[in-house]
């Protein structure tokens, strides 16, 4: 009989946990973006938030990131907006440029008031995000090996034997996520080689450079380059097409005189910026398939866990905030956690649909070759004469969108 109370008394905590989620025990599982975003936006709504990070601490790794309004806005909900305009700089422009010569072809203003766009280096972005997990449990050196996602409590086993359980489980491990395949109901695609690399470089800059991202456009190859940290380091991504593949990740070192060899036939301050590299990562640009299944149970995966996207939009960190905070908003007012995550996939998967094809896009454009490249950067500049906010416009249904909103 006291069995049974107990059991009884244990039903009826999980069933008020789940129609709100304040006091429901979460457990994310990585410490990048959508984990630090994800514990932050469930904490802020009264979850009991555990947050597992494989490293010895938050990594100062990374280069540049682009944030857009659709990702400041989510930012600026979790209490950090002040944060990222000091750790950050808002971005005055994006401009095109021919890579022979470095002449503009088009340069898109952006807007400075609002929430506005922002040039910042990864780390700084997990330091702005950390502000936002002062009611959170840190564990580091918690790397997760195994995950149980069935059951009204999903269970996740570390490396060092431990095992813990929560009324809900997030999987915000990236691009080789351990939580990823044990929510699949079938094997995933393989992902494949997209046919391109990409370089990264930090070098030094000056302050007096103007804070707006700039892409060289050429054929088969682009390079995007902006200032970060007040003008101290400048970023840079340079882009190649190449039949060779390259093995995927961040963390492989480049040759620069290969990268130099690759743009040599770029102008304008290219040639300079590239003199300067001394240290830089190459790796291959795979295609991965949106996850058909985010969910299973009590346990859910989000960012790049769900959906890799190329980054010719600059909006991989700006989806995984998306999710974060439009996971825990959907939750907090579902009938139950699987109900709620399984409406949360519906109403986000069109749209990071959307995104990523718009990402593949832009890879195509930024690498036209003659005779098509030149009526191309045409038709643009008469555009930006002509109707000066409507390039920047066609994009108002990625950077508008306002998951806080609601």
């Amino acid at each position: 009989m006291q069995h049974r109370a107990q059991g009884s008394a244990r039903c009826c905590r999980l069933e008020r946990a789940v129609m709100s989620v304040k006091g429901l025990d979460v457990l994310v599982v990585g410490g990048g973006v959508a984990g630090i975003g994800a514990a932050s936006a469930f904490a802020q709504r009264g979850a009991q938030v555990t947050l597992l990070e494989q490293a010895a601490d938050f990594l100062e790794v990374g280069a540049g990131l682009q944030i857009s309004p659709n990702g400041a806005r989510v930012i600026a909900a979790l209490g950090q907006g002040a944060s990222l305009d000091q750790l950050g700089t808002r971005s005055r422009a994006v401009v095109l440029r021919k890579g022979a010569t470095g002449a503009e072809v088009l340069r898109m203003a952006l807007p400075q008031d609002g929430p506005g766009f922002h040039l910042i280096h990864r780390a700084d972005l997990i330091e702005v995000l950390r502000g936002g997990l002062t009611d959170v449990e840190t564990r580091k050196l918690a790397r997760v090996v195994a995950v149980a996602p069935d059951g009204p409590r999903p269970s996740v086993s570390l490396e060092d034997g431990a095992q813990l359980s929560a009324d809900l489980v997030l999987g915000a491990d990236g691009l080789h996520s351990v939580i990823r395949p044990a929510l699949a109901a079938q094997p995933a695609q393989a992902p494949f080689f997209t046919g391109q690399v990409a370089w990264r470089a930090l070098i030094p800059c000056t302050p007096d450079e103007a804070p707006e991202a700039q892409v060289f456009m050429g054929p088969g190859r682009h390079l995007v380059s902006y200032p970060l940290r007040n003008g101290r380091l400048r970023n840079i991504v340079a882009v190649e097409e190449r039949a060779d593949w390259a093995a995927e990740g961040w963390s492989h070192p480049g040759d620069p005189d290969a990268l130099r060899h690759a743009f040599a036939g770029f102008g304008g301050p290219v040639p300079d910026w590239l003199a300067q590299v001394e240290t830089l990562w190459l790796w291959g640009l795979f295609r991965h398939p949106v996850a058909a299944r985010w969910h299973r149970g009590q346990a859910a995966i989000l960012g790049d866990a769900a959906h890799p996207t190329l980054p010719f939009m600059a909006q991989g960190a700006n989806l995984a905030l998306e999710d974060a905070w439009s996971l825990a908003h959907v939750l907090d007012a579902a009938p139950s956690v699987a109900a709620g995550l399984s409406a949360w996939q519906d109403a986000r998967a069109p749209r990071v649909a959307r995104v990523i094809e718009a990402a593949n896009r832009n890879a195509r454009n930024y690498h036209l070759r003659p005779p098509l490249a030149p009526l191309a950067h045409l038709i643009l500049r008469a555009t930006g004469h002509i109707m000066p906010g409507a390039p920047l416009r066609q994009f108002a249904w990625i950077y508008d969108h306002d998951v806080t909103a609601a």
